[in-house]
C-alpha cells in the first residue's frame, strides 16, 4: 500500500511538473505579447483599491509603488541574462506588480483629489443659487436638468456646502439657461442615493468621483440672476463655453429634426442623449442597437476616416500637391484635430476618449509609416485613461467598449485568409463581403461584451445580430457621412441641407429598433451576473484576445465559466431599501409584490432587473387575509409573515404589529422604530428597523433550508470616502427619515447618475 501512494505521489509530482513546464514554455513563447498585459495589471490594481473594505494610509500606494519601483530596478540591475526564461519571467513579474500598484495609487490619489462636501440629510424647501454647469432637455414635457457649481443653499453652512448640485426642474424659465448662467430657485435636495441593493450599481460612489454633493428638484420658479459671462476667461471658462456650444448645436439640430429624430440625431452628434425618450431608449437597448446612441468606435472612427479621404481626396485634385507632396500624411495630421473636436464637442465620455487616444495613435502612426490599428494601440489608450480616471473602469461604456474592439482586433489579426485565392475571395468584395464583416464583426463584438451587459442590465438582445446588419452600414454610409457635413455647414446656418436627409437615415434606424424589439422574445432578461462570475469571464476574453498559441482558448472555457454564474444565482426572497420606504417579496410565481406602487422608483426598477424580471412583473402588496403558496405569504394591513422551511420574517409597517412579530418571527424587517418593542418583548428575533436600514442601507434577505441570510448595500462598500456617516441625532437612538415627495429619477444608463 505504502508503495502505491509513493508511486501516485510520484506520478503526480511528474504531471504537475510536465504541465508546469508546459505553461512555462508557453509563456515564454508568447513574450513579445507580455506588454499588452500592462493594463490589464493597472486595472487589478484600481480595483483592489476600490474593493477594500476601508480606505489606506495616504501613504500606502505610493510607498509600496516606490518598493516596487525598487525591486524592478534590482531585478534590471541583477544582470538576469534576458534570453533565459527564469531572467524574463523576474523581469515580466516586477513590471505586473509596478503596474498594479500604479494603478492602485492613481486611484488613491484620485479619490483625494476629488474629494468634496456631500449634503448630510434631506432638506425641507431650501433657497439654492449657483452657476449652472450643464443643462439637460428632457424628453416632451419632462422639463430640465440642471448641474450647478458653487451653489449657495439656505441652512447649510458653507464648508458643508457641496461643490456641485443636480437639479429637476419640470417647469423651465420663459428665458433659455446656458451653461454659465446664475440662476436662484427653491428646492428639496437629498444626498446622492446609495445602492438599491447589495451589490447593486454604486450612484454614491458614481457622485462622489463626479463632486456631485447633493441631487433635488425645483419646486418654486428658477429664477436667471446673471447672464453667462462671454468674456471670461481661464480653463473653466473655456469648459462653461464648450458647454454652451454643445447646448446650442443639439438646440439647432433639434430645430430642424423635431421629436425623437433630432434627439437621436443630437445623440450621434453632440452626445446629449437626455431627450431621447423612453420608448426608443428601450427599442435601442432590447434590438441591441444601444451602442449606436454612445459615441465611441464607431462614430470616432467614421468621423476620422470621412475627414482624411475626404481631405486626401480633395488635395488629390490638385496635381501639384498629389505630385509633389506628402498628401497622405497631411491628412492624418488634420485629422487628429478635427477627430479631438468632435470627440470634445460629444462630451468626450469613456468610449470616446478610448476612440479619440486610438485614432490619434493610428494617425501618428501613418504620419510614422508604422503599422496604425493593433491591441498596443489599445493597450495604450487604456492605461491613459485608467491612470487619469480610474474610476472608470467600473463604467459599463468603458468596459464594453474596449471588450469589443479588443475581440475584434484580435479576432481579425487571427483570421488573415489568402488573399491570393481567387476561388475564395469572392465573398470578401462588394455588398456580400460588407454584410458578411458586419455580421462577423456583430457577433464578435456581442460575445465580447454580453457578460457586462448581463452583469450591468441584466439583459439579452437575441436579435442583435439581425438589427446590426442593417443599422451598421446605414450609420456607417448615410448617416454619420451627413452628419460631418452638418458639422460644416453650421457656420454658415446650412446645416438643415444635411440634417434634412441625415434625419432620414436616423427614422429608419429608429424604424429598425422599434421593429426589433417588437419581436417576441427580443429581449431576454436574465438574474444578475456575481461580480466572481464577471471577474472569470472578463479574464478569460482577456486570455482568449491576448495570446496568440493554443493555449489562449482555455480562456474561453474560463469565459463560460464566468458566465454560467448567472445561471446559479438566486434572487432575493425580500427587498428593503435604503430609505425604508419599499419593501418587496418574490411571490409564488416568481414576481415581486411591493408595499407601494409609487415610492422608490427607481428600486423596483433596479429589483427587478436584478431579478430577471420584465416591467410588469410587479404586483401589488396582497390585501389583508390574503394568502400565496400554501401559506408561505400572508398579510394584513399593518405587515407581512413570510414562512419557509420553517423560518418566519415579519415586515412590519405599522407599529401595530410590533407586539406579536416581534415574539414570533425569527427576523422583522420594520420600516418603524422596532429595537425598543422587540426588546421589551423580551424576543431574541433579529431586528432591522428604520434605523439600521439609514445606516446599512438596503437589505435583501433570503430564506433557505440551512437558515435566514442578510445582505446589507453599506457592509460590502466599507467605510470608504463615498460610503456617507448617518449624522448622529442626539436623544434620538432611533433616527426617522422624514416623509418627503419622491426622489428624483435617478438614471442608471451606461454608468450615468
Amino acid at each position: 500500500m505504502w508503495n502505491g501512494l509513493k508511486i501516485a505521489s510520484n506520478q503526480s509530482i511528474n504531471l504537475f511538473e510536465r504541465v508546469g513546464s508546459r505553461l512555462a514554455a508557453n509563456f515564454a513563447a508568447e513574450r513579445g505579447r507580455w506588454g499588452l498585459w500592462l493594463p490589464v495589471f493597472v486595472g487589478s490594481g484600481v480595483g483592489i483599491y476600490f474593493a477594500l473594505p476601508a480606505e489606506p494610509p495616504w501613504w500606502a500606494g505610493g510607498l509600496a509603488l516606490a518598493g516596487a519601483a525598487l525591486l524592478l530596478f534590482a531585478v534590471r540591475a541583477a544582470a538576469i541574462d534576458a534570453a533565459t526564461d527564469n531572467g524574463g519571467a523576474a523581469r515580466a513579474a516586477a513590471v505586473a506588480l509596478v503596474a498594479a500598484l500604479l494603478g492602485f495609487t492613481a486611484a488613491q490619489v484620485r479619490a483625494f483629489v476629488v474629494a468634496a462636501p456631500v449634503l448630510e440629510e434631506k432638506t425641507g424647501p431650501v433657497s439654492v443659487a449657483g452657476r449652472i454647469l450643464l443643462v439637460e432637455t428632457l424628453p416632451a414635457g419632462e422639463g430640465l436638468r440642471i448641474t450647478l457649481d458653487k451653489p449657495r443653499i439656505s441652512r447649510v453652512a458653507p464648508d458643508r456646502t457641496p461643490e456641485t448640485v443636480r437639479l429637476r426642474v419640470k417647469r423651465p424659465p420663459a428665458e433659455m439657461l446656458v451653461p454659465g448662467d446664475w440662476v436662484s430657485t427653491r428646492a428639496i435636495l437629498s444626498p446622492p442615493a446609495g445602492p438599491s441593493v447589495p451589490g447593486g450599481f454604486d450612484f454614491q460612489r458614481h457622485a462622489y468621483f463626479r463632486s456631485l454633493g447633493a441631487i433635488g428638484f425645483a419646486i418654486g420658479e428658477v429664477r436667471l440672476e446673471a447672464r453667462a459671462t462671454e468674456t471670461a476667461t481661464g480653463a473653466g471658462h473655456f469648459w462653461l463655453w464648450l458647454e454652451r456650444l454643445r447646448q446650442g448645436l443639439t438646440l439647432r439640430i433639434q430645430s430642424v429634426l423635431p421629436g425623437d429624430t433630432g434627439a437621436v440625431a443630437a445623440a450621434l452628434m453632440t452626445g446629449d442623449r437626455s431627450a431621447i425618450s423612453k420608448t426608443i431608449d428601450d427599442a435601442m437597448r432590447d434590438s441591441g442597437l444601444s451602442h449606436l446612441l454612445s459615441i465611441s468606435g464607431l462614430h470616432v472612427s467614421l468621423v476620422a476616416g470621412i475627414l482624411f479621404v475626404g481631405l486626401r481626396g480633395m488635395m488629390a485634385l490638385v496635381p501639384a500637391l498629389a505630385l509633389n507632396h506628402p498628401i497622405k500624411k497631411w491628412t492624418a495630421a488634420l485629422a487628429i484635430p478635427g477627430t479631438l473636436a468632435y470627440g470634445l464637442l460629444s462630451g468626450l465620455a469613456a468610449p470616446t476618449q478610448r476612440a479619440v487616444i486610438m485614432v490619434a495613435l493610428v494617425m501618428l502612426a501613418v504620419l510614422a509609416d508604422r503599422r496604425a490599428m493593433s491591441l498596443r494601440t489599445l493597450a495604450w489608450a487604456a492605461v491613459a485613461i485608467l491612470l487619469v480616471q480610474p474610476e472608470s473602469l467600473f463604467n459599463p461604456g468603458f468596459q464594453m467598449s474596449f471588450a469589443s474592439v479588443a475581440a475584434l482586433l484580435a479576432f481579425f489579426e487571427g483570421y488573415r485568409p489568402d488573399r491570393t485565392d481567387a476561388q475564395s475571395a469572392w465573398w470578401r468584395t462588394g455588398a456580400v463581403g460588407m454584410l458578411a464583416a458586419v455580421a462577423l464583426a456583430s457577433l464578435v463584438a456581442t460575445a465580447a461584451t454580453a457578460p457586462f451587459v448581463v452583469y450591468h442590465f441584466n439583459r439579452f438582445s437575441a436579435y442583435g445580430l439581425a438589427a446590426n446588419m442593417i443599422a451598421i452600414p446605414l450609420t456607417s454610409f448615410w448617416v454619420m457621412p451627413w452628419a460631418v457635413l452638418a458639422f460644416a455647414l453650421m457656420p454658415f446656418g446650412l446645416e438643415a441641407l444635411a440634417l434634412v436627409p441625415m434625419g432620414w437615415g436616423v427614422d429608419a434606424v429608429n424604424g429598425i429598433a422599434l421593429r426589433v424589439a417588437a419581436w417576441p422574445g427580443a429581449a431576454t432578461m436574465m438574474p444578475s451576473l456575481p461580480m466572481a462570475g464577471l471577474v472569470l469571464a472578463a479574464a478569460g476574453g482577456l486570455w482568449l484576445a491576448i495570446w496568440r498559441r493554443p493555449w489562449r482558448y482555455a480562456g474561453a472555457a474560463l469565459a463560460v465559466v464566468g458566465m454560467t454564474g448567472a445561471l446559479f444565482t438566486r434572487p432575493p426572497d425580500i427587498l428593503v431599501d435604503g430609505e425604508g420606504r419599499l419593501l418587496a417579496v418574490r411571490t409564488a410565481e416568481g414576481g415581486l409584490a411591493v408595499s407601494s406602487p409609487r415610492a422608490a422608483r427607481f428600486a423596483r426598477e433596479s429589483w427587478l432587473r436584478i431579478s430577471g424580471l420584465e416591467e410588469g412583473g410587479f404586483s401589488n402588496w396582497p390585501k389583508t387575509g390574503a394568502a400565496d403558496d400554501a401559506g408561505r405569504f400572508r398579510c394584513d394591513d399593518a405587515g407581512c409573515i413570510i414562512r419557509a422551511h420553517g423560518r418566519s420574517v415579519a415586515l412590519v409597517r405599522e407599529s401595530s404589529a410590533l407586539a406579536e412579530d416581534c415574539v414570533f418571527a425569527d427576523v422583522v424587517l420594520s420600516l418603524v422604530p422596532a429595537k425598543r418593542a422587540c426588546a421589551r418583548a423580551g424576543t431574541a428575533a433579529v431586528v432591522v428597523d428604520r434605523g439600521d436600514l439609514r445606516r446599512m442601507g438596503a437589505h435583501a434577505v433570503w430564506i433557505g433550508a440551512r437558515g435566514i441570510e442578510i445582505k446589507t448595500a453599506n457592509e460590502a462598500r466599507g467605510e470608504r470616502p463615498w460610503v456617507p456617516k448617518p449624522k448622529a441625532r442626539p436623544g434620538r437612538p432611533e433616527p426617522e427619515t422624514p416623509e418627503t415627495p419622491e426622489a428624483p429619477e435617478i438614471d442608471g444608463g451606461e454608468g450615468d447618475d
